[in-house]
């Protein structure tokens, strides 16, 4: 049997919210679709450090001297820190068996522009550099990753793997409910640009 009609004859007795519950958004369904073992929350908690740190190469390159070593040691210490946060994460849930939440995409997205932005003017001394802005700049970098894996990714994992362990994640819960959102036409109207953003958006984790 293939794995797609495996994971079919898994989920076929589940009702749709509880699919809608199991798949996520768009973000979490590109990981669900990675093997188990390497969409751990520790795995991809240190991913996101690693793509912070990849941002981080041109402001450490044209303001430290020795900017390649300095850069090596944060990088590391960031990836060490977002893995280690994904792995108390899943700890975490593996005591309390929290269920997935939506995270709000105006913090997720948000918060590592500002912090970016913040080691920049440290960096180039428009603000000064102090213990305070620094924890701030890199709690503000650091935030999404380790957030999203938190409120979402981590309990979608444990339930991902109860399925590939043919069992029903949701046999000791009541009905999954989640919020009936509003007909498109009742919130945009007629106005058609204003209906294909907010499908747009909801396609989206």
């Amino acid at each position: 049997m293939s794995e797609a009609a495996k994971w079919g004859a898994m989920t076929s007795s589940l009702d749709p919210s509880q699919k809608e519950l199991l798949v996520g958004g768009s973000l979490s369904s590109r990981f669900s679709k990675l093997p188990l073992w390497l969409s751990h929350p520790s795995n991809i908690g240190g991913f996101y450090g690693f793509l912070v740190s990849i941002a981080l190469i041109l402001p450490y390159a044209m303001t430290e001297k020795y900017w390649f070593q300095l850069w090596i040691l944060h990088c590391s210490l960031l990836v060490f820190a977002t893995a280690l946060l994904g792995m108390a994460s899943r700890l975490l849930n593996l005591v309390t068996k929290r269920m997935p939440m939506s995270v709000n995409r105006k913090i997720l997205y948000s918060t590592p522009f500002l912090g970016f932005g913040l080691i920049t003017m440290v960096s180039t001394d428009l603000i000064s550099n102090s213990n305070i802005t620094q924890y701030l700049a890199w709690g503000l970098m650091m935030l999404p990753g380790p957030l999203y894996i938190h409120i979402s990714w981590a309990p979608r994992w444990r339930l991902l793997c109860m399925i590939e362990d043919e069992l029903n994640p949701f046999e000791n819960h009541d009905k999954v409910d989640l919020d009936e959102p509003q007909e498109v036409t009742e919130v945009a109207g007629q106005d058609s640009d204003l209906i294909e953003i907010i499908e747009e958006l909801d396609s989206e984790e």
